[in-house]
């Protein structure tokens, strides 16, 4: 499983010194959309989405929840969940919204007690686009320059009611979206969707677990430095920094993306 999680200030020196040996992309697209800014390639990252905290000295690229303010002075992408609700939300959707069985029972990640979203049709896509795209319009009023949508491997997840083509169009949307708002895009996992990211308008690619399952080198093929790894085990870090510690964003956290202070609490690098 590619996806094992589905969820102030650093001195000034220790942000800018590094951030000479990086550098970042700014992306013009077509006239409706704005110019957007890559994260930095090769840089030091913190994965944050189970809590914000101080970033360790260094870091330059941070990913917080939506809810959560940036870190100042950082890139910060912001973590969207979506294409599935989150445990507590089903409340917030519209009924027809969530994925329903022919028996007319809800669709569930079981591994997070999330329902999925119907994508079936453009008309739900579009309905539900509306909403996360609000999600994203909060994310660009924070300050955030980047939205990271989980989840966009739904589709496997959904008893064969759901396809990539699908996923796709949605995602698409989204994306569109999010560059109007000069807010660059990343692909989260997926990796079989990862060669057709110019068709969706995808920037960069967030890929966990690349290094256990020998998938980094695909990442790179379609998105070539532009390319965030999370690893969650000692074996797939060195694996993912044997081969690729010199040009990639790597970083080995805990499954629970727990903060400082926690007992599980980790945090690795090459």
């Amino acid at each position: 499983m590619s996806r094992l999680v589905r969820r102030l200030l650093v001195a000034a020196a220790a942000i800018l010194t590094p951030a000479l040996a990086v550098t970042t992309s700014t992306l013009t697209r077509n006239p409706a959309d704005a110019a957007v800014t890559l994260p930095p390639s090769h840089a030091k990252f913190d994965y944050q989405i189970g809590g914000a905290y101080t970033p360790p000295a260094g870091v330059q690229v941070v990913t917080r929840d939506r809810t959560a303010a940036p870190a100042s002075g950082l890139y910060n992408i912001c973590y969207v969940n979506a294409f599935q609700v989150q445990p507590g939300e089903q409340g917030q959707w519209d009924s027809d919204l969530l994925l329903r069985d022919a028996k007319g029972n809800l669709v569930i990640d079981e591994d997070w007690g999330e329902p999925l979203l119907d994508l079936r049709t453009a008309d739900k896509r579009n309905r539900i686009a509306a909403k996360v795209n609000g999600w994203i319009d909060g994310c660009a009023t924070k300050g955030y320059k980047a939205i990271e949508p989980d989840n966009y491997d739904s589709y496997t997840r959904s008893k064969n009611l759901l396809t990539a083509g699908q996923a796709k169009a949605y995602l698409t949307l989204l994306a569109t979206h999010a560059h109007s708002k000069s807010l660059a895009i990343g692909q989260k996992n997926t990796v079989e969707l990862a060669g057709q990211r110019t068709s969706v308008g995808l920037d960069f690619a967030v890929a966990e677990e690349c290094g256990q399952y020998d998938e980094c080198g695909d990442y790179v093929d379609a998105f070539g430095n532009n390319v965030i790894v999370i690893e969650y085990t000692d074996k797939g870090r060195r694996t993912a920094c044997s081969q690729y510690g010199g040009t990639l964003s790597i970083v080995q956290r805990d499954v629970d993306v727990s903060v400082p202070g926690d007992p599980g609490y980790v945090r690795k690098t090459c």
